[in-house]
This record gives structure tokens, C-alpha cells and sequence, in this order.
């Protein structure tokens, strides 16, 4: 349910999954910075980030009834598989948990856009 009002009811378990996976990406990437191979993770690192900022910016034009909110959650969806995909390069805890959050961010963000 939204949170003072009824409007984004149908967009509910989208923002959720997109606030869930935006503090996701920023605790991997937290996370990732203290790893050995840090030079090896730049990519996985830069995605962390961008993906985070665009999740929260698909939930703030949901939240908001934003009219471009349906493409900006085509491409929070496509943001969100390629950051699952650069985690899953490596097989430490915190980026295994980061790339199955920002899968299912990636389906609910399908799931919105196709409404």
C-alpha cells in the first residue's frame, strides 16, 4: 500500500524491490571496495553505483506518478541484469546476495512497465 496515499498501490512491489536493490547495490559496493581484488571489480563497482542511482530514480518517478515512469523501468531492468551479471563474476557472499536482488528488482521492473 502506498505510503499516504492509494496512487501507487499498483506500483508498490516495484518501488519496494527498486529500494531494496538500490540499498543492495550501495552495501556490495561498500562491500566490494574492502575486497583483495579491487582492481579486478571496477567494473562490478561502477555498475554498483549506477544501478543503485537508477533504482532510486525508477522509485522516486513511480512515487510520484512521473510519466515516463514505464521507461524508466524498461531501463532500470536492463541496468539491474547487467549489475546481477557483473556480480556474478564473483563469488564472495555480499555480490552473490546483490545479483539475485537486482534479478528480481529487474522482474518487477518488467512486470511495471508492461502495465
Amino acid at each position: 500500500m502506498g505510503m499516504v496515499t492509494t496512487a501507487t498501490n499498483k506500483f508498490q512491489a516495484c518501488i519496494d524491490a527498486c529500494s531494496k536493490c538500490a540499498q543492495a547495490c550501495y552495501e556490495c559496493f561498500s562491500a566490494c571496495l574492502n575486497e583483495p581484488d579491487l582492481n579486478a571489480r571496477k567494473n562490478c563497482v561502477s555498475m554498483l553505483v549506477e544501478c543503485a542511482m537508477m533504482c532510486q530514480m525508477s522509485a522516486s518517478t513511480m512515487s510520484m506518478l512521473g510519466q515516463f515512469s514505464k521507461e524508466h523501468c524498461q531501463l532500470c531492468a536492463k541496468v539491474c541484469d547487467k549489475c546481477a551479471q557483473e556480480c556474478d563474476m564473483f563469488k564472495d557472499d555480499h555480490c552473490q546476495k546483490c545479483a539475485d536482488i537486482c534479478r528480481i528488482c529487474a522482474d518487477e521492473c518488467r512486470k511495471m512497465a508492461a502495465m
